[in-house]
């Protein structure tokens, strides 16, 4: 799955500052700089993509479950659609 197509199922997009180091000759810089995505489904229950660092070459991302041991993973576009589309159907609303 690509990052687009994540943008496009409503992922939002998290970005992680790094962190700040300094020498006296370059000032400051700041290493470790990365971003991933997440969908809140219901309150406990998000989806988390692997993070920019992680991407290989060919520039595939994956989706999680957040916080299950152990992972649950979806790779492809479809897949996550139909997931978030089968679980959303199931929120039970509160009248």
């Amino acid at each position: 799955m690509t990052e687009k197509e994540l943008q496009l199922l409503g992922f939002e997009k998290q970005e992680d500052g790094g962190i700040e180091l300094s020498d006296d000759e370059n000032g400051v810089w700041v290493e470790d700089e990365f971003h991933y995505y997440t969908y809140d489904i219901v309150n406990g229950l998000t989806l988390i993509s692997s993070s920019s660092d992680e991407i290989g070459e060919d520039e595939q991302w994956f989706v999680e479950i957040f916080n299950t041991e152990p992972s649950i993973r979806f790779n492809g576009f479809g897949e996550v659609q139909a997931l978030i589309n089968s679980l959303e159907s199931r929120i039970v609303k509160n009248k």
